[in-house]
């Protein structure tokens, strides 16, 4: 049986095991032999200007050698299958292999993008169960899959609420309000949708300051974006108030429903007062997440805002098959291919048939429940300056450690590698100093909170009596300590070591 204390003493990295791992082959080598061609001359097949007269200077390596070389590498990314990733307000949480397994039948994973909807059904079907799903979550009337992320889905929201605004002729509506605890693309989704946005600041509880709303609030305002629970991991518990306010105002309500993990099958955005919220199927939905590859970021809305979704939309036919319906008007316009990226979708679609309604639910109370063991556990190292109510996730803060050891909390971060967990996010929401941001998500068992628990408290002796190898960390993984700065704005991306071949 392993304990909560096993394998807290880092080794250093092999400082040879770079050469080994990129150089390989030899002369002669070869994982792959083509028949000869006895065909004519190649320049009577080519036109000589493009057939090349020098053999290209290709690696010369056995399929072995291929297989181990991206076998090698592979092992040295941090994955959410290797060890802990418990990246505050990014929801990391173990992707199930079923889900795959859907997503690779024949006749889903075979469909072509151009097929005509008769060849099609069966997806239609699953993609407007997913968005009939996805409204029945979040308590709203209509569904778009079509944003490719979650930014792409504010995108969309904000394009939706300012066609709203302009289809009442009210044009003036051209302010956003974001409270200061909000994610940083909300933003840059406003500006690129058109408008302006305006900061709230926030209540020393970390929660919205409704004098500063009510101010605010006016004949300018288009809307509000809230991402609740908040990015400080609180509930906003004046919502129903915050929500009054706006629509006085003549504006709209936007969740960010990022933090959606937190609350599936407690309560639902539209009857919080939302208008709008969209959802990252690859965090909440536990679709792969990361790496630069595809995530998915539906918009759910009110009735009102229904005609202004891009489509076209999935409908029921009278034969009880499904059509697609062109739609006129402002919602004709797509942000994006076909119906947005139709493989996150059914993977989400795969997560939500398995859970069931009370498995989505103990989802969200896992969830907090683990967020709070950590809270609790942690808080005589590393202080929460918002912890009433904290639910999936909380956000600590380093400076106790900066004034007292003269350790950052990017230098905890860094060293937190080394014992084979992936960093929090750090230095973030901006309205806490040195932000540490921490969320174990629901399928951490208590042995790996209780790992994480003793690998921060090793850190924190280290802090105290060799603060020096905090500061230097990492030191077993393959690139150590950077020069941030130089890395930014001096990208190196490409090896150009020596070569056997």
């Amino acid at each position: 049986m392993s304990t909560a204390n096993e394998n807290l003493t880092p080794r250093r990295w092999n400082a040879d095991l770079p050469a080994s791992i990129f150089d390989q082959g030899g002369p002669g080598r070869r994982g792959l032999t083509f028949p000869r061609w006895d065909g004519a001359a190649v320049d009577a097949v080519l036109p000589p200007e493009v057939c090349r007269r020098e053999p290209a200077d290709f690696p010369a390596l056995s399929e072995p050698e291929v297989m181990r070389h991206f076998t090698k590498l592979s092992t040295l990314n941090h994955h959410i299958e290797r060890g802990m990733y418990p990246l505050g307000s990014c929801t990391m949480k173990y992707n199930p292999r079923v889900n795959e397994q859907v997503v690779a039948l024949p006749g889903l994973a075979d469909l072509h993008p151009e097929q005509g909807p008769e060849d099609i059904q069966g997806l239609l079907g699953a993609l407007k169960l997913l968005e009939n799903s996805l409204c029945e979550l979040t308590g709203f009337h209509a569904c778009s899959l079509i944003p490719a992320a979650g930014a792409h889905g504010e995108y969309l929201g904000m394009l939706v609420i300012r066609a709203f605004h302009l289809a009442r002729a009210d044009r003036d509506r051209v302010e956003i309000l974001i409270p200061d605890s909000a994610h940083g693309t909300n933003p840059a989704s406003v500006v690129i949708a058109g408008m302006r946005p305006r900061t709230i600041k926030s209540r020393p509880d970390g929660r919205i300051d409704l004098e500063a709303l009510r101010e605010a609030a006016g004949e300018k305002t288009a809307g509000i974006m809230i991402t609740n629970p908040n990015t400080l991991g609180l509930f906003e518990n004046d919502i129903r108030e915050v929500a009054e306010i706006i629509h006085n105002a003549g504006g709209k309500l936007y969740m960010d429903g990022a933090n959606m993990n937190a609350i599936m099958g407690k309560t639902r955005p539209g009857d919080m007062g939302f208008d709008v919220v969209h959802l990252n199927l690859h965090k909440t939905m536990s679709t792969p997440h990361g790496g630069g590859g595809p995530g998915a970021g539906p918009i759910c809305v009110a009735k009102e805002l229904a005609p202004f979704l891009p489509g076209p939309w999935i409908v029921s036919a009278d034969d009880g098959g499904y059509s697609l319906q062109k739609i006129p008007g402002p919602g004709s316009n797509s942000i994006h291919a076909y119906f947005g990226n139709v493989g996150v979708c059914l993977r989400a679609l795969a997560y939500i048939l398995r859970c069931g309604g009370n498995g989505l639910t103990r989802v969200s109370e896992c969830a907090v429940l683990n967020a709070r063991y950590l809270q609790h556990h942690l808080g005589d190292i590393l202080p929460v300056p918002h912890a009433d109510g904290c639910m999936h996730e909380f956000v600590a803060s380093g400076s106790p450690w900066k004034a007292e050891f003269g350790v950052r909390t990017l230098d905890i971060a860094k060293r937190l590698l080394d014992y084979g967990v992936h960093a929090p996010t750090i230095y973030f929401p901006l309205i806490v100093d040195e932000a540490f941001m921490v969320e174990p998500t629901e399928t951490e068992s208590r042995e790996s909170l209780d790992r994480f628990v003793a690998v921060m408290r090793a850190i924190h002796h280290e802090a105290r009596t060799d603060p020096d190898l905090v500061r230097e960390a990492p030191v077993t993984t393959p690139v150590g300590r950077m020069d941030e700065a130089a890395a930014a704005r001096q990208p190196d991306l490409r090896w150009l070591g020596p070569c056997n071949c």
